[in-house]
């Protein structure tokens, strides 16, 4: 299959291989402790609900960056680090929040989400300025 965003694909299909388990932790959750709807009080529903919910906050917006980064001709090494930037921030942060919610893994995850996203904005602001 042919796109004309090859990397911004590549990026877009790792991440939703990832959204989907994360999500499915929620629903398989949602099963066993019979909380159909919110949370129910139960702590570890919400930090997997939490866990979800911030990666569905954060990824669309990266990836709509990502994407006009790259429709916008800049160079590959450029757009392959803002999508990496964000996969390994997105994991970091999986990681973290779904585990112990302390450590270093979720503010690095975070700070790797937002170099894609402002180095995103950044870019197409700079471009948008230059041109």
């Amino acid at each position: 299959m042919e796109t004309t965003l090859p990397i911004t694909a590549l990026f877009a299909a790792i991440l939703g291989l990832i959204f989907v388990p994360l999500s499915a932790r929620v629903g398989f959750y949602r099963l066993k402790s019979k909380i159909s709807l919110l949370d129910g009080g139960d702590k570890e529903l919400t930090r997997r609900m939490r866990a979800q919910g911030n990666f569905a906050e954060y990824v669309p917006i990266a990836l709509i960056l990502l994407a006009l980064v790259e429709l916008g001709g800049a160079v590959g090494w450029a757009v392959y680090l803002l999508g990496g930037s964000l996969v390994v921030g997105r994991l970091f942060h999986l990681v973290t929040i779904s585990g112990s919610e302390t450590g270093p893994g979720r503010p690095i995850g975070m700070v790797l989400t937002f170099v894609s996203i402002l180095g995103s904005s950044g870019i197409l602001l700079y471009g948008h300025f230059t041109a």
